[in-house]
């Protein structure tokens, strides 16, 4: 019998809670490492904290790391929605997503660059290619007969049905969908929701940065990108949010973040997000931040 999100949690809870009792001392610094990704915020998250300095709270800057390139994926639809609350009407954890932009080479802002974000809903949709369904395993809509997580079979994900190759839209939906510009401190801040999942891939959001644009009312025009990128989530909050509606009616094969291809296994300088959430109630929201390390003067 597979087991269900809240056994995986307490097992991965026993799992490390062993690990630190072999250890001949733990010093509170150890104990908080352990505790990554399940540091409790009272409610709604709120940014607090260093953030004045330009920093955000626990995200030390690593300006001498490149975050990692990673695939486009399918689903990309160019800047045309200006805006940072991209929710719409979609069910899901509330998600404050804040991300600075430094050079990686000088560690200074990048500032007024076009920051785009675009992730799944919580069953597992894009908007603008709601005709390609769950990740190619149909929408979900009833509860699961299963725990949402698996070993993918088949072959390597593509990011979507589609392979890696962009498609072009199915539908006028944008929802989770949007574009920001850096302030001087290389600061945008996004409100969405937690991303669902997908066959075939972990929880992720895509992210793009454009610099030497110009920002007109129709969009950001011009300019280059100089950084594809995506943003991951720690295994606990994942499954923390699956046992949440609507992600528990999510019926697609969960892949884990070990499981998933893509994701590069280097932590920050990968996109793995730093999380604050209530632990005993993340349905109440979260607060996800990162610093990214990019070269302004290179185009990918």
């Amino acid at each position: 019998m597979t087991d269900t999100p809240q056994q995986e949690l307490r097992e991965l809870t026993r799992r490390r809670v062993v690990v630190a009792g072999g250890a001949t001392a733990v010093t509170a610094t150890a104990v908080a490492a352990l505790g990554a990704g399940l540091a409790s915020a009272q409610g709604t998250p709120e940014v607090t904290g260093a953030h004045g300095s330009g920093t955000p709270t626990g995200t030390p800057e690593a300006c001498y790391v490149l975050t990692t390139e990673t695939t486009e994926g399918p689903y990309y639809i160019d800047a045309d929605k200006l805006r940072q609350d991209v929710t719409e009407d979609e069910e899901g954890i509330p998600l404050t997503l804040r991300l600075k932009v430094i050079d990686a080479e000088t560690c200074k802002p990048v500032r007024n660059a076009a920051v785009d974000i675009w992730a799944c809903s919580a069953l597992g949709i894009y908007s603008g290619y709601e005709a390609m369904g769950n990740g190619g395993g149909g929408g979900g809509g009833t509860p699961p007969t299963d725990a949402p997580t698996d070993i993918p079979t088949g072959p390597p994900p593509t990011d979507g049905p589609g392979g890696p190759g962009h498609q072009e839209p199915t539908d006028d939906e944008r929802y989770l969908r949007g574009t920001w510009k850096t302030d001087r401190r290389g600061f945008v801040t996004f409100k969405t929701i937690f991303p669902g999942w997908y066959r075939g891939r972990c929880v992720h959001i895509h992210v793009k940065v454009h610099v030497d644009g110009t920002w007109t009312d129709a969009g950001y025009e011009g300019g280059h990108t100089c950084h594809t990128g995506q943003l991951f989530f720690d295994e606990e909050s994942v499954l923390l949010s699956a046992v949440v509606e609507p992600y528990s009616t999510n019926t697609a094969t969960r892949t884990t973040l070990d499981e998933d291809t893509i994701y590069p296994d280097n932590g920050a300088e990968g996109g793995l997000l730093r999380l604050r959430y209530k632990k005993t109630d993340i349905g109440r929201g979260v607060l996800a931040e990162l610093t990214m390390g990019v070269a302004p003067e290179e185009e990918n």
